[in-house]
């Protein structure tokens, strides 16, 4: 809690994750919504993949940012020095990276629904829950690794390397259970989208909270 409220603060005073993050996703999906715009239909098929895809660029300039912060005057360092354990740091790490992406999600899908032409009534529920378990996923994973690359010299280029294969089953994950949602046509096989997000979670904070000690160490 200690980490995560000196993230938070961070962001408060400065903005730079969020604002940055944000409006870099806000700019896929317009973008999106208008590359491959071809009416009502097809541009439902389309926002699965720009709603879910401009999260994950969001996720990893977001990672970018939050571990910038940390190189600078090794805090990093600083923060190992500190009796806190390691899982603790991850897990505050991972929670303000959560926080942020969460924010990033209420931003766009709005903007999404608008441009799309989603009926966001039949949906929101189901919707919600995909956010709800991809994020938690994304923060730990991106987390796990950001520490990782954040003494690399091209670091920003080695986490997206990094990050992005690892990222690829659950943001598909979450395309097709997207797409599934809005195609009134397709079989309900919403549960086993939603029981592989769970695990992709799972894997990773336990991954994250019983590794991160021995992947920041000199």
């Amino acid at each position: 809690m200690i980490v995560l409220k000196k993230d938070f603060q961070i962001e408060m005073s400065s903005g730079e994750v969020v604002v940055t993050s944000g409006f870099f996703a806000l700019l896929v999906v317009v973008l999106s919504s208008m590359a491959y715009f071809g009416g009502p239909r097809s541009g439902q098929v389309v926002a699965a993949g720009a709603i879910w895809l401009s999260v994950a660029f969001a996720a990893v300039l977001s990672l970018g940012r939050s571990w910038a912060r940390e190189r600078q005057g090794a805090a990093l360092e600083g923060l190992l020095l500190t009796p806190l354990m390691p899982s603790a740091l991850f897990a505050g790490k991972a929670l303000g990276l959560l926080l942020f992406l969460w924010i990033v999600e209420g931003v766009v899908m709005p903007v999404a629904v608008l441009f799309f032409s989603i009926d966001i009534l039949k949906v929101a529920l189901d919707l919600f829950l995909v956010a709800l378990l991809l994020t938690p996923g994304l923060a730990a994973l991106g987390t796990l690794f950001g520490a990782l690359t954040v003494k690399t010299r091209a670091r920003d280029l080695a986490l997206a390397i990094v990050v992005f294969p690892l990222m690829g089953p659950a943001i598909l994950t979450a395309i097709a259970a997207t797409r599934n949602l809005l195609d009134a046509t397709a079989p309900n096989g919403q549960a086993a989208y939603l029981a592989i997000l769970a695990i992709f979670d799972g894997i990773f904070w336990a991954s994250g909270l019983a590794l991160f000690g021995t992947l920041v160490e000199d």
